[in-house]
């Protein structure tokens, strides 16, 4: 079995994977680690060729060990786009969109909760819950489905209705709570512990970032096993930004890759930037954002539970964190469709709102090779969208 344990991301504690788990008791998120040495073997990118164009191509480090556990819809393996007219428009005649929007339930969460729901599936559970500002939910719902467990998501009482159709067209159980996603979380835990549950929030189970740090092995397979320059990433819960940075380590454990890494750029909005801010005070962690606030759903988190990993990782890459106005997303949002055919979500629009920032202030060169992240279709946001547009 490749996966060996689960390490605690605070206090390094190993623990046992082959039961339920959350948080460690410390509070720390779980990390799985893997017999990268017997990973490498069968992983030689001649053998990645010629398998399923799915994230599933990566099964060696990933925590499923059965492959009848598997439950999937197809995700991943996203295109790589070049957007040299983008790249035009902003200065940078080297720029690449991973476009995420393809995926199934028209997302990135597809990856995350394909993981988390497979091993859910495997390990016993019956019932699984999450808060989720829109695609979470749905992309829950969806996997749960296809699995045959019981799902239930708490979301902020305004949450387009498009995802609370979506998640219950699924048959996933949908509660709507006052508040912000942060309120959503606390009810999704309080009634997880209540019901037994078993709990899908960002980080607060070990195998959800799993299925994001496959963007990070796709990118570099893509790009021929050499990274990026910077890679812009919309940052809520960050556990995509997360997510690549162990997939990084992982390849240069593997001899994949060598020991450069790309700049990691957390994109936010400047209504709810909490790691924008920690990094341009030097936290290790990012305090809670008061009337957070934007129009791109994904974005407003004003507390992540993985702030000081994505703090680390932002260090670490000699990276930034990027705010942007709702104003700006939008624009990045149009400069993508008119430029490239990508109709982006507002989170993805971010991205290309804060390239052109990082060019302008010296951060990104035009001889970077750039990577922003468009996480999924635009289409489920046009009336979020519509009062700027």
């Amino acid at each position: 079995m490749p996966l060996v344990r689960l390490d605690c991301t605070k206090c390094g504690r190993p623990h046992d994977p082959g039961r339920v788990l959350n948080l460690c008791e410390c509070g720390g998120p779980l990390f799985a680690r893997y017999d990268l040495d017997r990973a490498a073997k069968d992983m030689r990118p001649g053998h990645l060729a010629l398998r399923e164009p799915t994230l599933w191509r990566y099964d060696n480090v990933l925590p499923v060990e059965d492959p009848d556990d598997r439950i999937s819809l197809g995700e991943g393996f996203t295109p790589l786009l070049a957007a040299p007219r983008l790249g035009h428009l902003l200065g940078l005649p080297r720029v690449f969109i991973k476009d995420e929007g393809g995926n199934p339930t028209g997302s990135f969460k597809a990856r995350g909760l394909s993981l988390a729901i497979s091993m859910a599936k495997a390990l016993g559970a019956t019932d699984v819950c999450l808060p989720s500002a829109g695609n979470a939910g749905s992309a829950l719902a969806a996997y749960a489905a296809r699995a045959g467990l019981a799902a239930h998501v708490f979301v902020p009482r305004d949450v387009p209705r498009v995802f609370v159709m979506e998640t219950e067209a699924y048959g996933g159980a949908v509660r709507t709570v006052d508040g912000l996603i942060t309120d959503a979380g606390k009810a999704c835990a309080e009634q997880a512990r209540a019901s037994g549950w078993y709990e899908c929030a960002t980080l607060k189970e070990p195998y959800r970032v799993e299925g994001k740090k496959t963007m990070g092995y796709e990118i570099a397979e893509q790009m021929g096993w050499k990274l990026p320059d910077a890679i812009l990433y919309p940052t809520g819960g960050g556990t995509g930004l997360i997510g690549m940075w162990k997939a990084f380590e992982e390849m240069e454990a593997m001899g994949f890759v060598g020991p450069g890494r790309p700049r990691m750029y957390a994109v936010q909005s400047d209504g709810c930037a909490p790691i924008v801010k920690a990094f341009a005070e030097g936290r290790e962690d990012a305090p809670m954002w008061e009337n957070a606030r934007t129009l791109a759903h994904g974005l407003r988190v004003p507390k992540a539970l993985g702030d000081f990993l994505m703090l680390r990782v932002l260090h670490q890459s000699h990276g930034a964190g990027v705010a942007v106005s709702d104003q700006e997303i939008v624009q990045g949002v149009k400069d993508a469709a008119s430029s490239e055919g990508i109709f982006m979500c507002p989170e993805g629009g971010a991205c290309v709102a804060a390239l052109r920032k990082l060019k302008a202030s010296g951060h990104v060169s035009p001889d970077d090779t750039v990577v922003l992240f468009n996480t999924g279709t635009g289409l489920k946001y046009v009336d979020a969208m519509a009062p700027l547009w």
